[in-house]
């Protein structure tokens, strides 16, 4: 005959099993409501939602919901997402760290992670877009000057754009004039402007 241990005993252990299939059940909630809405608010496709949370899963080893600053890394470049080993990509991804972890908690968890993929997915700026946003604050002119961009940039783009233009070299060009045209090209594509 098989003995059971007094009721008492077996309770903490039924409250604790609970307790994690509830908040187990409840972040899985959580995870289809998260990608229902993120589906209809952004226009992604199924396959790309797959994607993004195949990676999340696959970097999130522990299972926790959340991911460290080089597994995040690591998720992104499986994603496609390159970022350089240079000064500048160590910018580009303290930028990135600053929008999926605002609280510089150290982790970046699974909510601000699906939320930044799919805005990276749906993000498709176009030359033209970005050449007529330059024709904007170039004042209408063919060419941007190293001051217009300090002026109505943030410090970091500013130098990121005055750094990579080449010199405008139009008839109508004023010393240091910048290239905004070949730029936005060579970022984004083949312009019909």
């Amino acid at each position: 005959m098989i003995r059971r241990p007094p009721r008492s005993t077996l309770f903490p252990y039924t409250t604790l099993f609970r307790s994690q299939l509830l908040t187990s059940v409840n972040r899985s909630i959580n995870e289809v409501e998260n990608q229902i809405l993120t589906q209809n608010t952004r226009n992604i496709s199924d396959e790309q939602t797959k994607d993004i949370r195949n990676s999340f899963k696959h970097f999130d080893k522990n299972n926790v919901g959340r991911l460290t600053p080089e597994e995040f890394k690591s998720c992104l470049v499986s994603l496609g997402i390159s970022i350089s080993k240079d000064r500048q990509g160590d910018l580009e991804f303290k930028r990135i760290m600053s929008i999926v972890d605002p609280n510089n908690t150290g982790y970046v968890h699974q909510d601000s992670f699906y939320q930044f993929m799919t805005q990276q997915s749906t993000d498709s700026d176009t030359a033209e877009q970005v050449i007529e946003s330059f024709r904007i604050l170039a004042a209408n002119k063919e060419y941007i000057t190293a001051n217009e961009l300090r002026r109505e940039l943030p410090p970091d783009q500013a130098e990121y754009c005055i750094q990579r233009m080449a010199p405008y070299m139009g008839p109508d060009a004023v010393q240091g004039a910048l290239d905004y045209k070949s730029f936005s090209t060579a970022l984004y594509g083949e312009s019909d402007l």
